[in-house]
């Protein structure tokens, strides 16, 4: 069994900029992992020369400098439904919680519109390319540690990760499980490398950038454009300051030349160039940095022996501890176990899952953004998220989420029951997904959803979006004409095959919420199952309760039913570690039995009473 690597670093006090005069720059993380769309006409080839005219025809039809889903839809020449599915992600990604576009009702979102710098800037990033996944820094060392080649070493090459992880379950060498889970890691960026790579992209792009927020003067050469007060807060869609969780909640209080306006006076606006200078200054300072803490990651202790380096490299996957303070808690290298994280422990708080494998992982807490990335043979329970759930890369997973929205990406018969109010979106190489209305509940599950902001009468979980099979926001080459195709759609998960997954109760001693059951209502035809099944438990209980049998007789009883239901879960490849923890509750096998019911709800141990 695999610990869990996780970042415990409590959440992020007060921000406090007298404390920290000179704060450092960081990239805000969140349009880059969660608001890039695969959307051809929002990908420009030369953005500057693009988006100018657009941002000009937007701002034409523009009240108080806004616009909805119809100017989006024209200036772009995309469907409404493209229009609104920007609208809707811009929303999930922006910088201002106050933003009429952020705090507006699902019928308002057209009414309200997005504010034109943003949406321009939201429409630039999506240039952006993700970072490459990177091998590991020393691959000599992961050699030096493992056996000399084998039969397997030019196979496992060609396998992706989780192929990889599938071959060891099959195989049952233990020693290929740690090497696979080395070799897994190299295929998710740090991210210090992904801060760095977001940073060199704004560098390289912050002058185009400025040049669309400016507005002209007359004039001639350099100063020719200004920066107004008002402009210059929107870079905040892109960048923020402040080091380990201590913000500047004002962009121009972290600058020289708005610092000190007077908020009762308009500020004087300031020259492009001189904006563009600073900016440049402070992102150059941030890589370096950046560059430093990863070469000293990487260059390790020099006196180590080779022998003990290369042990730590083997063992580096298992003892690993998250010290980034501002970005996701991350949760990595799960395997064959259940992981319990409450409020306490995520509240106000994004979070990573990565890979993990053959696991149950509960977070059940209000986040703002979560991510599922390269997980196979597990089940994900996420709380209440209320800004975006993103699930790439993952094989044979369960993901049960309340959230705002949700995005699909690359992924393979994996099974989403989803509470969602947006459309959930699937793009990339995706096979045999299949989607299901919400199955479960905790005590403060109603808590948490009205706390980020989920409204539990509106589910679109049986609306699934797709967009392009090829991402173009990926750094990785595709064949020719791969990206006119649409990603593979999901399938609705058969009514007679729904189950209702029940959550232990951890913590018996801890006060308990007032949810009491799914606040998502079942469609009917779920509905119907579900009862059915809650039919057949209560009559099997009274077919108990009476039937006379002797104590050896129960025990018996009992036995049958523990052999019958292992083989049930075996042939329906309920795999550890939930076949460990079923079978560790014996007295609720019975309830188990139905809550993973064949077609007439019932499971073999049902059967054998009826007999």
């Amino acid at each position: 069994m695999t610990e869990e690597v996780i970042d415990q670093s409590p959440p992020p006090p007060d921000p406090d900029p007298i404390q920290n005069p000179n704060p450092a720059i960081h990239p805000r993380r969140v349009p880059f992992e969660h608001g890039l769309l695969p959307i051809p006409n929002l990908l420009f080839t030369d953005p500057i020369q693009t988006l100018a005219p657009i941002k000009q025809k937007l701002a034409s039809s523009a009240t108080n400098n806004r616009v909805g889903s119809p100017a989006i839809s024209d200036a772009l020449s995309i469907s409404s439904d493209h229009a609104r599915l920007v609208l809707e992600t811009l929303a999930s990604v922006l910088h201002s919680e106050t933003d009429p576009l952020v705090v507006a009702k699902p019928e308002e979102v057209d009414l309200v519109g997005a504010d034109v710098r943003d949406l321009v800037l939201f429409m630039y990033v999506q240039s952006y390319k993700r970072l490459m996944p990177r091998t590991h820094k020393d691959s000599a060392a992961v050699a030096d540690v493992w056996p000399s080649a084998s039969a397997f070493d030019g196979y496992l090459s060609a396998l992706s990760p989780i192929q990889a992880y599938s071959l060891r379950l099959n195989i049952g060498l233990i020693i290929m499980e740690t090497l696979v889970r080395s070799n897994s890691r190299r295929f998710m960026p740090s991210p210090a490398d992904e801060e760095a790579h977001q940073l060199s992209y704004l560098q390289k792009h912050m002058a185009n950038i400025i040049s669309l927020l400016a507005d002209p003067v007359e004039g001639e050469g350099d100063e020719s454009s200004v920066l107004s007060l008002e402009s210059f807060e929107h870079i905040r869609f892109l960048l923020h300051f402040g080091d380990k969780g201590s913000d500047v909640p004002s962009l121009s209080q972290a600058t020289p030349f708005f610092k000190n306006s007077n908020p009762a006076m308009p500020a004087v606006p300031v020259p492009a160039s001189q904006v563009h200078d600073w900016l440049l200054k402070k992102i150059a300072s941030a890589m370096e940095n950046i560059s430093d803490r990863i070469s000293g990651k990487e260059n390790g202790p020099s006196n180590a022996s080779g022998q003990e380096a290369a042990t730590a490299v083997a063992s580096e996957a298992l003892n690993k501890v998250s010290s980034n303070d501002r970005g996701p808690c991350i949760i990595e290298g799960v395997s064959k176990t259940s992981l319990f994280k409450q409020a306490s422990d995520l509240k106000g708080r994004s979070v990573k899952v990565a890979n993990c494998h053959d696991s149950v992982i509960y977070l059940l807490a209000p986040l703002r953004y979560a991510t599922v990335y390269g997980c196979s043979d597990s089940t994900i329970v996420l709380g209440a998220a209320g800004k975006a759930v993103r699930v790439e890369h993952c094989e044979r997973v369960h993901v049960i989420a309340a959230t705002k929205r949700i995005c699909i990406a690359n992924c393979r018969e994996c099974v989403f029951f989803l509470g969602v109010n947006q459309r959930p979106l699937i793009v990339g190489d995706n096979h045999k997904l299949q989607v299901a209305p919400y199955n479960t509940f905790y005590s403060h599950l109603e808590e948490h959803m009205t706390e980020v902001g989920i409204v539990p009468t509106i589910n679109r979980w049986n609306e699934p979006f797709a967009l392009g099979a090829v991402d173009p926001h990926d750094s990785l080459s595709h064949p020719t004409g791969a990206s006119d195709k649409q990603s593979e759609s999901a399938s609705f998960v058969d009514p007679n095959q729904f189950t209702n997954f029940l959550i232990p109760n951890w913590f018996a001693g801890e006060a308990l919420g007032s949810t009491k059951d799914n606040p998502f209502p079942l469609p009917d035809a779920y509905l119907a199952v579900q009862q059915s099944s809650l039919k057949n438990l209560e009559e099997t209980r009274q077919s108990l309760r009476e039937t006379p049998l002797e104590e050896n007789r129960k025990r018996e009883l009992t036995t049958a039913f523990h052999m019958h239901f292992k083989d049930w879960l075996y042939g329906n490849h309920i795999e550890s570690p939930t076949l460990y923890f079923i079978l560790s509750v014996g007295h609720w096998i019975l309830i188990l039995c139905f809550s993973y019911g064949d077609s007439n709800g019932k499971c073999p141990a049902t059967l054998l009473l009826a007999r």
